[in-house]
């Protein structure tokens, strides 16, 4: 995720296709977006980070939208299963460097498929 004004109230970005205005932020708890595109998805996507002792803490990801249109297709065929992977991939890397370990979980076969699809095309220069 890359956000014009950095990670801050108001700052607009995304990934991909996805675009978000960040919409309450806490550095040391949460971050929580709306949903500005693709059409067809409105709702909130946040992160948290929750404290549950001295020496646990859970990392907490929640999607509260409602698709419409094509957006309930793109969702249902492509981007649930592209982000379920990028999420895993991101919790993955927190793992491997809070635990000092390589943990790694293997996409499965039509994430692979999507992924081939959706590449960007090299330009010739």
């Amino acid at each position: 995720m890359k956000f014009k004004n950095g990670l801050a109230i108001n700052s607009e970005g995304g990934h991909g296709p996805i675009r978000y205005i960040v919409v309450d932020y806490n550095p040391e708890e949460f971050v929580e977006f709306e949903f500005q595109k693709p059409n067809g998805f409105n709702g909130r996507h946040k992160f948290e980070i929750v404290t549950l002792s001295e020496s646990k803490t859970e990392v907490k990801h929640t999607i509260k939208m409602k698709t419409a249109g094509l957006g309930t297709l793109a969702w249902i065929f492509a981007i649930r299963w592209l982000h379920d992977a990028l999420l895993e991939d991101a919790f993955d890397k927190i793992e491997s460097q809070l635990c000092n370990i390589h943990k790694r979980s293997e996409w499965n076969p039509w994430v692979k498929t999507l992924r081939k699809i959706l590449k960007p095309k090299k330009k010739n220069q």
